[in-house]
């Protein structure tokens, strides 16, 4: 018999953080045959999100996208599914990190999101945390961002560009840069 291409599905599920809620989806998908390929959780206040990339045989991810929104309601969650790919390797000449302090301040995250893209950057990885203002101190923002740079140039122009941001903004920065190899062809 013939091995069938395994199915992806992301998931991501939203609600009230309480004691056992993300081992009960993790069950749920494990009884259904998937697995967890990838996976975030994150708290926002008193609610949490729970974001999987899974795989399974077509059967599987079926019957878990047939059983998840009756759990999803009996749990009081928000549930999105939606089938995917797996990911195909692209080669990017360096991964870019940076790592910003900041005063708090609208529009701060989407000027160095908006830096990344304006140098055809894609981000793969972007957190943020406010932490709040103290008796001596604003506000701090802390950010940090990894992306794919596109350009074979040791990443000399964003780190430029980045600085200039962080001058901009009396923002505390610092990015590093991997070069990665190069594909084998």
């Amino acid at each position: 018999m013939p091995k069938t291409e395994p199915q992806f599905l992301v998931i991501t599920a939203l609600g009230t953080d309480r004691p056992g809620i993300v081992n009960t989806i993790t069950r749920l998908v494990s009884e259904c045959d998937c697995n967890i390929e990838d996976s975030r959780l994150a708290m926002f206040g008193e609610e949490f999100t729970f974001i999987m990339m899974l795989s399974g045989s077509w059967n599987a991810i079926t019957l878990l996208e047939a059983i998840l929104p009756a759990k999803g309601a009996e749990l009081d969650l928000l549930i999105v599914m939606k089938r995917t790919h797996s990911v195909q390797t692209t080669y990017y000449p360096s991964t870019v990190t940076v790592n910003v302090t900041v005063d708090d301040a609208p529009r701060i995250i989407e000027q160095f999101t908006n830096l990344f893209t304006t140098q055809q950057c894609n981000i793969a990885e972007l957190t943020s945390k406010t932490q709040p203002a103290t008796e001596t101190q604003p506000a701090q923002l802390e950010i940090q961002i990894t992306a794919h740079d596109p350009l074979n140039d040791n990443g000399i122009i964003i780190k430029n560009k980045f600085q200039q941001l962080c001058t901009m903004l009396n923002a505390k920065g610092n990015i590093s840069i991997v070069n990665n190899p190069k594909m084998q062809s």
